[in-house]
């Protein structure tokens, strides 16, 4: 309805390669930056389509930003999940409206920085934009696609939500639940 049917196949796919990856460079000593390499290299790689590739460069510049050494704070970890945005939309060329996964990330993004400026720990400032991003990507639903796999679809899939802003929340949701059982 809302693309070409294999996203969530590709996501599953792209989630499993990166987690062993990313498991792998930490055992290895990496820090955040080398095991955001490894696994955005093994998102793109094994999950396939357009999400595979934005994923995997997005995580290369979240840490890109955060750096290998020692544990970056809300701050740095803001400015990272920025520079994830600034590489998806300059890879994929979609803007708010366009139904895709930006229009969840967008909104997290903005409400993370708001958050942490405020002063907020992360766990509780990640939490508040995984609602956001919830909340925005169940509002795709309403949009026609002007970009991805469902832009030819049009009209048709109005009414269901995109699902890449969904597995960007769902991803975001979880992150936030283990930001919060860490804390």
């Amino acid at each position: 309805i809302a693309g070409d049917g294999d996203h969530g196949r590709g996501m599953v796919r792209g989630v499993t390669y990166a987690a062993k990856a990313a498991v792998a460079a930490s055992e290895a000593g990496w820090g955040a930056r080398g095991v955001l390499d490894h696994a955005g290299d093994a998102w793109a790689e094994f999950a396939g389509g357009t999400s595979g590739v934005l994923w995997g460069a997005g995580l290369r510049a979240l840490g890109a930003r955060l750096g290998n050494e020692g544990t970056p704070d809300a701050a740095a970890v803001s400015r990272g999940m920025a520079s994830y945005l600034d590489a998806i939309v300059s890879l994929g060329k979609a803007d708010l409206g366009d139904k895709t996964l930006v229009d969840a990330a967008s909104p997290f993004v903005a409400e993370l920085e708001r958050r942490v400026a405020a002063g907020e720990a992360l766990p509780a400032a990640w939490s508040g934009a995984a609602e956001v991003a919830e909340a925005a990507a169940q509002a795709t639903a309403a949009l026609s696609p002007k970009k991805g796999r469902a832009r030819p679809l049009a009209e048709r899939s109005v009414g269901t939500p995109d699902p890449g802003a969904v597995s960007f929340a769902l991803c975001a949701r979880r992150v936030a639940d283990l930001l919060k059982e860490l804390s």
